[in-house]
């Protein structure tokens, strides 16, 4: 380390401690006199439990009430009494990060969940970061190979495209993520499990990711039993992780399984500090914090970050308040339909319902056009499949719609793919482009 920097890194170290006492426990929240501290920074309380023994917890500052301090823990608060001693460290969290991680599954702290020592060398970032300057961002012009056809040939992503994935519970989103990122040509994936069950994280690595997507990846899971702070903090590590890499002049790929989740965790915490529930229950703090974390991701000067966010839409309502905050963010979603997953149709894309808004900008015109053309042909199947069923509809009626019944099984074996089936972008074009020459 050079001598300067090794003097500002000096000069970081506080000359003094701030300490305060916890005063009071109401359900999550911790109140404090003291010590002095800003909204964000992370503290430490100090407990000396005769069960236990000697421990520290840390907890985040989420607000202020008059002159009490307002914390929240980041795990479980049970042995915390009044009197115990809270030391202010006047600095937000933050989190090691560097090659070495990649593999490896950590929690909301970013250390590894499977009890083992961070590696030696790793880069300290801050979980907090503000979204690239809009002007320093090249725009998308190259596209990613996702490895799913319904996409690729569909729904075509560029680098540095953030797309939302919606679905009610059960219509196979966490498959969907699994199979991106086994057959992504991306440089790495990090990986966000955001309030999944406890025993679906590993059941995801093992049957979803596999061995084959993990040596690539690095997984951040925050299970729905940890506290809301954890679940915040698990969106906020991931994005810092997939922001480090990026800034190396990588290819990153973000999935986050589920931004509705955060959402969720963040509305406990602002009615937890006070904060008045706005549209159905959620408070402004939701409306705030999505747009923040969903603007880190996409492109700057050095790399890219390609997300896929899962939005858990509520009974299938494609407009309820978080999936149309979603929605509004981003620059693309892919709808998954329980019908065709009832259906057997895997993966269950409605595509009819989907949208690129980059395709145009970064496909040539012959794909393009392949997609439109049996887009057109699936809308006029689907418009009048009610009649095809019950046998209203005579053949030679209507041009367009024999034209539409023919194809409509091709079609629907393009959108189709084995769970472990991987197809490149260069066939996933080439077959969708010879589908629509033959029905053209």
């Amino acid at each position: 380390m050079k001598a300067v920097d090794l003097i500002q890194q000096i000069s970081k170290v506080p000359t003094f401690k701030k300490y305060g006492r916890v005063s009071r426990v109401v359900g999550l929240m911790i109140e404090s006199q003291g010590p002095e501290s800003s909204v964000g920074d992370v503290c430490k309380i100090h407990i000396n439990s005769p069960k236990t023994g000697a421990s520290v917890i840390l907890a985040e500052v989420v607000g202020f009430k008059e002159e009490v301090v307002v914390l929240m823990p980041y795990t479980n608060i049970r042995e915390i009494s009044t009197g115990c001693l809270v030391e202010g460290t006047n600095s937000p969290l933050e989190i090691k990060v560097g090659p070495e991680l990649i593999g490896r599954v950590l929690d909301s702290m970013g250390n590894p969940i499977d009890g083992s020592v961070l590696p030696k060398g790793l880069m300290t970032v801050g979980t907090e970061k503000d979204s690239p300057n809009p002007l320093t961002r090249p725009p998308i012009e190259e596209q990613i190979e996702v490895g799913v056809k319904a996409i690729d040939g569909m729904l075509t992503v560029g680098k540095g495209q953030r797309v939302g994935i919606f679905a009610g519970s059960g219509v196979g989103k966490s498959t969907l993520l699994g199979m991106i990122a086994r057959n992504t040509n991306a440089d790495l994936n990090v990986i966000a499990l955001i309030g999944e069950r406890g025993r679906e994280v590993r059941e995801f690595i093992e049957r979803d990711l596999g061995k084959e997507g993990l040596e690539k990846s690095i997984v951040v899971a925050a299970t729905s039993d940890q506290p809301a702070l954890m679940r915040i903090k698990g969106a906020f590590t991931a994005t810092a992780i997939a922001e480090y890499f990026r800034d190396k002049g990588l290819n990153v790929m973000l999935m986050m399984d589920s931004v509705t989740r955060v959402a969720m965790a963040q509305r406990e915490v602002g009615l937890a500090v006070g904060e008045p529930p706005a549209t159905r229950g959620y408070t402004p703090s939701v409306f705030s914090i999505l747009p923040k974390l969903l603007e880190r991701t996409g492109t700057n000067e050095n790399g890219t970050i390609t997300a896929f966010y899962t939005v858990l839409v509520d009974g299938d309502d494609m407009n309820e308040p978080i999936a149309d905050t979603v929605r509004g963010i981003l620059d693309g979603h892919i709808v998954l339909d329980r019908s065709l997953a009832n259906k057997g149709q895997y993966p269950a894309i409605n595509v009819l319902k989907s949208i690129s808004r980059l395709m145009n900008h970064i496909s040539d015109e012959n794909h393009v056009k392949a997609a439109e053309r049996l887009r057109d042909l699936y809308f006029t199947y689907n418009k009048s499949e009610d009649l095809i069923n019950i046998g209203a509809y005579k053949r030679g009626t209507s041009r367009e719609i024999d034209e539409a019944i023919q194809y409509e099984p091709l079609i629907t074996s393009f959108l189709k793919q084995g769970y472990l089936d991987k197809v490149s972008l260069d066939s996933s074009v080439d077959e969708l482009v010879k589908l629509s020459g033959g029905v053209s």
